[in-house]
């Protein structure tokens, strides 16, 4: 497997761990937000910007929740 590939499994396993916890603390919430960053980065460097759209808009809802759960 080549670099880009690696990476895609490391950011697509990072949110899937970080949103299966996230009901632990809200670390795991700004942890979910910073992998679908990760998982955004990859679909735009693999050339699928609808996903990496999508991921980018995901990470923005989970950084809200996440702000919104520390008040």
């Amino acid at each position: 497997m080549d670099a880009l590939t690696w990476f895609g499994l490391f950011a697509v396993t990072a949110m899937l761990v970080t949103y299966a916890l996230e009901a632990r603390s809200t670390w795991w919430v700004l942890g979910f937000a910073g992998a679908c960053l990760l998982g955004s980065a990859y679909g735009f460097l693999q050339g699928a910007w609808p996903f990496g759209l999508v991921e980018a808009i995901w990470s923005l809802v989970a950084l809200r929740r996440w702000w919104r759960m520390r008040q």
